[in-house]
């Protein structure tokens, strides 16, 4: 059975979090082939690998989602019109009504159809004079054309993709993977399995609330764009994995079919986190917090430095090390170590990108700060090296910190504080970092809980179970 992986901005350009997962999801199977399907922004991404690929891996197709059309020959010099039954289908899916997607997806792999005419066509502007007529007649309408187009260029790139052939399709989100996973669905009629970490949708939605880069009713067009796309992935799944309870709530209410939730817990390789090495005879006396992460806004990387100043006049010996990437978003990164010459705080150090055995045996403790999350591996990691962590109440954190109440009963592993909380964070940071009998128990139950519920080989056998369904089923229909 050959695999196709769809990622869209993560593996392999991205180190840690889902990126992180896939890597190990593909060299728990070495015996399986793997293809990749990456969805990146556009060409100055390709080939940028920060993964060394696993050997199991045959095949890279990169899709770009600004982009141009480059078939321009395939177009064939037509105008690209729709006949009665494409035009019923795009207009419904437009305006946000059900829509079947099959014939869309056929329409945009007609011989001679081409995205840029269609776009700049009379059948696109009708029925974007209809959406503007419906419930956006407040805003310019020539604005509104053009922008209806900026967002449904990428969704048409990617709906005009040759999607390479496979046996199932394994998407790591909805969104546009779910999009090239339920195509090929339609066109080869494959297995479709997809993997949510963070729920896709809501993520999106949050990121749009908070951007800048989109105005007004617009940012409720891009919202509905995103929900749209993965109702129909929801749709199209033969089954659909979760991390934890309540993302699979979120799940259902987004349009998810109950029965095809499956809830399959993160794992980490715990063995490649034994006998790190801790701190020299130096730095014994100092108290290390650590932060594994990308400093990117959802991390919320400001308000760890903000609440660290706090709690550095509290605790003098205490140090901050923010290990990870800066360079996903510079201007944000550079805002970050602005904020800390500003305040004038000490102590604070960004690594940049590193092995975490090389740092995560020094640190007493570990914070995460995000405004959004799933299961965070990095509280995983941090309890495979036995350091308990402060987060804040996003994804599964909760969880991870107090456990479930019934089949782990380990204790508490950690401090939860309220996003954006800088008294609380502080708070955290001093309490651990002045009780060193607590912070140690605190880590010896977290070590216990992912020895216990989130190793990688537990993972692999879920998966396992999974992946030998689908190929059971290959030729056969998978059950309502």
């Amino acid at each position: 059975m050959k695999i196709c992986v769809v990622a869209e901005g993560c593996y392999p350009y991205v180190i840690g979090g889902v990126s992180g997962w896939i890597h190990s999801l593909i060299q728990s199977f070495p015996n399986q082939e793997f293809i990749l399907l990456t969805i990146v922004a556009n060409r100055s991404m390709r080939g940028k690998f920060l993964y060394q690929l696993p050997e199991n891996v045959t095949q890279v197709y990169e899709l770009y989602l600004e982009d141009f059309e480059w078939d321009i020959g395939r177009a064939g010099g037509k105008k690209s019109r729709l006949n009665a039954g494409e035009y019923k289908e795009m207009q419904a899916m437009i305006l946000n009504e059900p829509a079947d997607w099959g014939v869309i997806f056929d329409l945009f792999h007609k011989p001679g159809f081409s995205v840029d005419r269609f776009l700049m066509g009379p059948d696109f502007f009708r029925i974007a004079k209809l959406c503007y007529e419906q419930g956006y007649d407040n805003v310019v309408f020539s604005d509104f054309l053009w922008t209806l187009r900026s967002i449904y260029l990428p969704l048409f790139l990617t709906l005009r993709m040759d999607v390479p052939q496979a046996d199932l399709y394994h998407c790591v989100a909805t969104g546009y993977a779910g999009i090239l996973g339920s195509m090929a669905k339609h066109f080869y009629g494959s297995g479709l399995l997809i993997s949510e970490h963070g729920i896709y949708t809501r993520e999106r939605e949050e990121e749009l609330i908070k951007a800048s880069w989109v105005q007004g009713i617009y940012k409720s067009i891009w919202i509905e764009q995103f929900k749209k796309m993965s109702q129909m992935a929801y749709r199209n799944a033969d089954v659909v994995t979760c991390l934890y309870g309540h993302a699979r709530e979120l799940q259902i209410e987004l349009g998810c079919p109950p029965e095809k939730i499956r809830i399959t817990p993160n794992g980490i390789n715990t063995k490649n986190l034994k006998d790190l090495p801790g701190k020299s005879a130096e730095e014994q006396s100092m108290v290390y917090a650590g932060a594994v992460l990308r400093v990117t806004p959802i991390k919320d990387v400001k308000t760890m430095i903000q609440a660290f100043a706090y709690a550095k006049k509290e605790v003098s010996n205490l140090k901050l090390w923010i290990m990870g990437p800066t360079d996903e978003d510079p201007e944000y990164a550079q805002e970050c170590f602005d904020l800390v010459n500003v305040l004038n705080v000490k102590d604070v150090v960004f690594t940049g990108r590193i092995n975490v055995r090389d740092y995560l045996g020094k640190m007493d403790f570990t914070l995460l700060t995000s405004i959004s999350e799933g299961q965070p591996l990095t509280i995983l990691e941090s309890y495979a090296a036995h350091c308990p962590v402060i987060a804040t109440d996003v994804g599964n954190c909760r969880e991870l910190i107090y456990g479930t109440g019934d089949s782990d009963k380990f204790g508490t592993a950690g401090i939860l504080t309220h996003i954006m909380n800088l008294d609380e964070i502080a708070e955290a940071m001093i309490r651990l970092a002045t009780h060193k009998e607590e912070r140690l128990k605190m880590g010896e139950i977290g070590y216990q809980r992912v020895m216990a519920f989130y190793r990688i080989e537990q993972m692999k056998a879920v998966y396992q179970q999974i992946y030998e369904e689908f190929e059971k089923n290959e030729d056969e229909s998978w059950p309502e």
